[in-house]
């Protein structure tokens, strides 16, 4: 076991003498305040902290990451606190610390809550210091490491949480290295079985492809010596893991990916790589559209290469990366060389500022969560790996995960853009919003001022941010509608009592707010709207005690405009349109549904004050309301068209239709036809009627 004067005499290789002190210190307090702890595995708690920094310094981070990490279990699991911490090391010190513990003070329903509370804490954290996160990782490396000696079950929960999260998170942050040892522990503890089996092929792989990698390495070497190109070239092993993603998701046999030969060629600057493109391109034929660039478009995580598929001689596949040392030394660290080059214009830097913008998202997507539970689901969601590269109008690139639409596009370039979204051109085209985009596209969005996010767009959006953003749109509009439904529905009932809303007393809605327990009028008004408070009672309550006034007079009605928005809707066991005698029904925490007066499905309830409000409609009520009609007619050639053709012509529209034999002669047709009012639905009818073929209609 490697002991803190091991790891003292690695950090001088790039710290001063003064913050490896610092180091040590930080090592021996925690060992203090540990003391008379173990691990499960037996060994002295303090070798878990001492690991964790190891693990850093082979990243190279900063002197702070590595203090953070010797002290990053002790609040968690003594009685230390963050104030002797700040006393001792910093305050820097001390935060990050904060960030990396968990929350033990808190009771939690389940494991997964407790996660996902968890993640949210560290979201936060990470936003102030991005490295809480790598302290973090270095901690889970470790404690997947050392996972022999737990329950099995709590072995699969860490693997599948690791894989799930973690992992995705190292590779978002470019951790190459880090994030492939976490996925091979994890898929070895979830899968032994399968793990076991592919490692047996790949050993047995091994010695029938060693002289086939060293015949194509040395051809590839001479060829670059020959170009007079400086340049190593290393066969490149697949790990366990991605073998076996690659075997589910492209349903490959683990022949098929084990014949594939790969090869690593690095070199000393970017005109070199492209040099060494065109000469392997000479050597072995390219297989077409199988080429990435990855040094002009950097993936989001600020990896940088060239990949290029070829077939070599007697057919064999090979896959080549091609990049600089710089580029190598990215892939392996990611964001972790932000700490090892520290100026803004090196590729560090470029990546720091990725990695920020993806914690602002998150940030972002946290605010706008309904709880923990949604945000990490949605943080799963945004852990894609695959992008693809669309364009702004101006040319500007903007990287989005494959299966990305316009609305994803919307929301990506800002959140009020996606909000007042109506339409977008793709490629200079009008294109439906629910079109999945593909790299190299240009995206155009239109916008209108007063548009609202639509709730049909949550089927088809792909990304987190966007997702998140139509939800907390939605939420807030439910609640604008659901007041200015809650302040109509009073007003109308005080009507109906011979006064209305701005004769109340102050003191009377005061009251009111104090027996119901609520902040404000807009709260009241809200639980009105939605159905969570009976309009008819408090009405009588305010008249009660704004006049002593306990008489009722004759219920009138309230109008419907079309205009209330999410919190009124149409039943859809009756359909009403303008023009049917309506009532609306008020439904706990979803707001009124409007049905027709005779609808059987509110036989129990028309005369319930608290529930039923008597309605009519605005006489320009516009828009259009589906109504289902249901015809007999006489099953002969070319009938359906004729019934298509009379909907046309009254100038409705059919929104579906279904047919089923009734018998040899006769057929039952379903329709679903949207039309303004029954002026429309009686023209309809008439223009159905007058065809030989049909012999009822009735609407059901």
């Amino acid at each position: 076991m490697p002991t803190v004067h091991d790891l003292a005499e690695r950090l001088n290789e790039y710290l001063s003498p003064e913050k490896v002190a610092r180091i040590k210190r930080a090592y021996f307090y925690a060992e203090q305040a540990h003391e008379g702890q173990m691990r499960r595995s037996g060994e002295r708690y303090i070798t878990h902290p001492l690991a964790v920094a190891n693990i850093l310094s082979e990243m190279h981070m900063d002197h702070q990451s590595l203090m953070a990490a010797m002290l990053h279990d002790v609040l968690e699991d003594t009685a230390v606190s963050k104030e002797a911490i700040v006393e001792q090391f910093g305050q820097g010190v001390a935060d990050l610390v904060d960030g990396v513990s968990k929350l033990t003070h808190l009771e939690f329903e389940s494991k997964v809550e407790e996660q996902a509370e968890n993640f949210q804490k560290m979201v936060l954290a990470m936003s102030k210091d991005i490295r809480v996160i790598l302290v973090k990782l270095a901690d889970r490396l470790h404690n997947m490491r050392t996972m022999g000696v737990m329950p099995p079950e709590k072995k699969r929960r860490k693997s599948r949480e690791t894989l799930e999260i973690y992992a995705p998170i190292a590779l978002r942050l470019g951790i190459n290295d880090l994030r492939i040892e976490l996925e091979n522990l994890s898929f070895e503890s979830i899968y032994p079985l399968r793990a076991t089996r592919i490692r047996s092929a790949m050993r047995k792989q091994l010695g029938h492809r060693k002289e086939v990698v060293r015949h194509i390495e040395e051809a590839l070497a001479t060829r670059l010596l020959q170009e007079g190109i400086e340049a190593q070239v290393s066969g490149r092993e697949k790990h366990l893991y991605s073998i076996y993603k690659k075997m589910r998701e492209k349903r490959k046999s683990l022949k098929e990916i084990l014949d594939v030969y790969a090869f690593r060629i690095i070199t000393d600057s970017v005109d070199s790589c492209y040099r060494i493109l065109g000469s392997v391109h000479n050597l072995y034929k390219p297989v077409p559209n199988r080429f990435k660039d990855y040094i002009a478009v950097p993936k989001t995580n600020g990896y940088q290469s060239l990949h290029t598929n070829l077939i070599g001689a007697n057919g064999v596949p090979i896959e080549i990366q091609i990049r600089t040392q710089d580029m190598e030394d990215m892939a392996n660290h990611g964001i972790a060389a932000h700490w090892l080059y520290k100026t803004d214009d090196t590729q560090g830097g470029q990546t720091h500022a990725r990695a920020r913008r993806w914690v602002k998202n998150l940030l972002e997507m946290q605010e706008r969560a309904g709880d923990s539970m949604e945000f990490i689901e949605n943080v799963k969601i945004d852990l894609f790996p695959d992008e693809i590269y669309v364009f702004t109008p101006k040319g500007e690139i903007m990287e989005l995960p494959r299966g990305a639409t316009p609305i994803d596009f919307a929301y990506a370039v800002h959140t009020d853009v996606g909000n007042a979204c109506v339409g977008c051109l793709v490629n200079r085209k009008l294109s439906p919003l629910s079109q999945p985009l593909i790299s190299g596209d240009s995206i155009k969005v239109i916008t209108a001022p007063g548009a609202r996010a639509n709730p049909a767009w949550l089927n088809f959006v792909f990304t987190a941010k966007a997702r998140a953003n139509i939800r907390h749109f939605l939420a807030t509009m439910e609640q604008q509608d659901a007041i200015g439904l809650g302040k109509k529905l009073l007003d109308s009932q005080l009507r109906n009592f011979g006064t209305d809303l701005e004769a109340v007393s102050g003191e009377a809605i005061s009251t009111v707010l104090l027996e119901s327990n609520l902040k404000d009028a807009e709260h009241l008004f809200a639980e009105i709207g939605s159905g969570q408070k009976p309009v008819y009672i408090i009405a009588r309550r305010l008249l009660q005690l704004s006049q002593g006034d306990t008489l009722t007079s004759p219920q009138g009605s309230l109008t419907i405009q079309g205009t209330e928005g999410l919190r009124i809707k149409y039943g859809k066991c009756c359909r009403p349109i303008p023009g049917d005698p309506i009532v609306g029904v008020m439904s706990k925490g979803k707001g009124m549904v409007v049905h027709i007066e005779q609808c059987r499905n509110i036989a129990d309830l028309r005369h319930d004050p608290d529930r039923c409000v008597h309605l009519h409609w605005e006489k320009s009520m516009e828009g259009e309301f589906l109504v289902d009609l249901r015809i007999d007619l006489s099953n002969v050639r070319g009938v359906l068209a004729s019934v298509a053709n009379a909907v046309s012509h009254a100038e409705a529209n059919i929104e579906s239709i279904q047919m089923q034999d009734i018998d040899a002669i006769t057929s039952r047709v379903s329709l679903l036809v949207a039309v303004t009012g029954r002026t429309q639905l009686s023209r309809v009818l008439r223009r159905l009627h007058a065809l030989p073929a049909v012999a009822k209609i009735e609407r059901v």
